[in-house]
């Protein structure tokens, strides 16, 4: 039997309502336990099984495989190393996205090239990309945004006119399907994000979804500080102590621990897409008719939302935060632009208007898995309420 989350009474009496919450019950203390109990704390068996669940859950085409490290932005700044993304190089991106997507591109001694958005999904503008092209492009990263898929089909059709790889960044959609296929089919990298806000969580850890023959045993050493030792091994409990190192590596892979909770939590990937969707649901049939903000696009048929974000269109956003906070109610940016902060405003950008004005709009509601339907009407009443 689930618990209620939080107090349903008056806003005094009131927990605060969390933006996340992560979904730990007692199978996935159970496993963390047993996985500490049998003493192989480093990358495991239950790694080895994360792995496979993934393939099997989104289908994954058999060309390629799945690689479970340490967090998304490994993920990433792997997949970037596997292409070989270097000084010099530049990566378009959107610049409405998460930071750890612009540090890696700059770890790889790189620099991002930020493009515009989509008003309607708040993804990537295919028809900005050709534009911010030139020769010192060697990647585009797409990100998929809260219950919005990216033109993935328009995508594809840029990558190979240019021969320019895509790096899918699905942090947002696992579980997702996109025409009837399950994201991480799509583009040549495709990485995964299961930190402790995610749908899904591991407590922290990631996953890339690559070419089998081209990159998988690059990536199995190059998460495991470059030592070209056999990960079926490892994946047996054991080690080798002997190996040889073929290139540079990064403390990168995915602990047992983690994997075991992640492992529990895919046993629950429907009913968690379930109960997102209906509080997403619930939401927008709430707030459909307040005239000054918009809600996410409603067609969540096949995915697996991730957060709940409205556009405030009256200029007031940062009230409405205050306003909300007061009555126990959290709130969340996301995002803040790649090209405001000052570390990464001098890198190329062009017509940047839709990011500029959705920035200043956004605002992310309480959602998560088994949220309340008492605490969302709770939320709807008092956004109505406000002044």
């Amino acid at each position: 039997m689930l618990k209620k989350l939080y107090n349903s009474k008056s806003s005094k009496q009131r927990n605060m309502i969390p933006v996340f919450k992560p979904l730990i019950q007692s199978s996935e203390i159970n496993a963390a336990s047993k996985s500490l109990k049998e003493g192989w704390l480093g990358m495991g068996k239950y790694v080895k099984d994360f792995e496979k669940q993934i393939e099997k859950l989104c289908k994954i085409e058999k060309s390629k495989s799945v690689v479970a490290v340490s967090t998304g932005h490994a993920a990433l700044h792997l997949s970037l190393k596997l292409l070989k993304i270097k000084k010099g190089d530049e990566v378009i991106t959107p610049s409405f996205n998460n930071t750890a997507d612009f540090q890696a591109i700059k770890a790889c001694g790189a620099n991002p090239v930020f493009v515009d958005i989509e008003e309607k999904t708040f993804c990537i503008d295919v028809n900005k990309i050709e534009n911010s092209i030139t020769k010192k492009t060697k990647c585009i990263i797409a990100m998929d945004y809260g219950s919005s898929l990216c033109n993935h089909k328009y995508l594809k059709e840029i990558s190979r006119k240019y021969d320019i790889p895509i790096i899918h960044d699905a942090a947002h959609s696992f579980a997702s399907q996109y025409e009837k296929s399950f994201i991480g089919n799509q583009h040549q990298f495709t990485i995964f994000s299961f930190d402790p806000v995610k749908s899904i969580t591991c407590i922290d850890g990631g996953a890339i979804i690559l070419n089998k023959k081209e990159y998988e045993n690059k990536a199995q050493a190059m998460r495991l500080i470059g030592m070209n030792q056999s990960a079926q091994l490892m994946y047996t409990n054991n080690r080798a102590w002997t190996y040889d190192v073929l290139d540079i590596g990064y403390r990168y892979h995915l602990s047992n621990i983690h994997a075991a909770i992640g492992l529990e939590q895919l046993k629950k990937i429907e009913l968690i897409k379930k109960t997102r969707q209906d509080s997403f649901l619930q939401y927008n049939l709430g707030l459909k008719n307040i005239s000054w903000l918009s809600t996410p696009e409603e067609n969540i048929k096949n995915k697996c939302p991730f957060i709940y974000t409205i556009r405030v269109l009256n200029g007031r956003r940062n009230e409405l935060r205050t306003y909300l906070s007061n009555l126990a109610i959290d709130t969340g940016i996301h995002w803040q632009p790649g090209h405001k902060f000052k570390y990464f405003q001098n890198e190329r950008k062009h017509n940047l208007q839709i990011t500029e004005k959705i920035s200043e709009q956004i605002l992310t509601l309480p959602f998560h898995t088994y949220m309340e339907a008492e605490d969302i009407d709770y939320i709807i009443k008092c956004i109505k309420e406000f002044r």
